[in-house]
């Protein structure tokens, strides 16, 4: 898009783009960004809130690609309807009680969100985790699923950053939340940070 109604556009909806990527002694953390909206209310997908987050990109339809399938999340109400998009993207709209709460798209690296003590990871291969609960809120150092030790740091106005670290002290990667949620899925273990501080992770 290069015409000024399509930039505004673009600014008035949160992209979903990659966060942080580092990658040390065999173990890759591959971030993205989790969906978000203009000044969003908490949403809870437990108690079905009205929040609604549109698609990224303006003018782009949040049913964009073909419906793969519908699977139940964690808190047993929320659903999600998975669309394949293209190779390695697929786009996944958060739904309870017929409202649209939010949408996560992966496009070659995960998406995650955090919806008030659900967290959500959505793969480039259409695949979604979900889990309750196990939230740390940052700053702070916290020990999260897989056995990691994790630094979270506030760098911003709803920006935070997770350092990991081995047993040993040794710097694993980081994974950065600046505006709006992040995710990543570290050789098995699920990652989501939001732009709040609060970071979960699920084996």
């Amino acid at each position: 898009m290069h015409s000024t109604t399509a930039r505004t556009a673009r600014r008035r909806t949160l992209r979903l783009a990659a966060a942080a990527l580092v990658a040390a002694a065999g173990l890759t953390l591959t971030a993205c960004s989790g969906s978000g909206g203009t000044d969003p209310k908490p949403a809870s997908a437990a108690q079905g809130a009205d929040v609604k987050v549109e698609a990224a990109e303006a003018g782009t339809a949040s049913k964009a690609g073909s419906l793969v399938r519908t699977q139940t999340l964690a808190d047993g109400i929320s659903k999600a309807k998975i669309y394949k998009v293209a190779d390695q993207h697929y786009r996944a709209e958060i739904v309870a009680r017929g409202e649209v709460l939010a949408t996560l798209e992966a496009k070659d690296t995960e998406g995650g969100l955090d919806a008030n003590d659900m967290f959500v990871v959505l793969s480039p291969d259409g695949q979604i985790h979900s889990w309750m609960g196990g939230g740390h809120h940052g700053p702070g150092t916290f020990k999260v699923a897989g056995g990691w030790t994790v630094k979270v740091k506030k760098v911003g106005e709803l920006r935070y950053r997770a350092q990991f670290l081995n047993d040993e002290g040794e710097d694993h990667g980081t994974l950065e939340a600046n505006q709006r949620d992040a995710g990543l899925n570290a050789n098995g273990v699920y990652v989501v940070l939001s732009a709040g501080g609060v970071i979960s992770a699920h084996e």
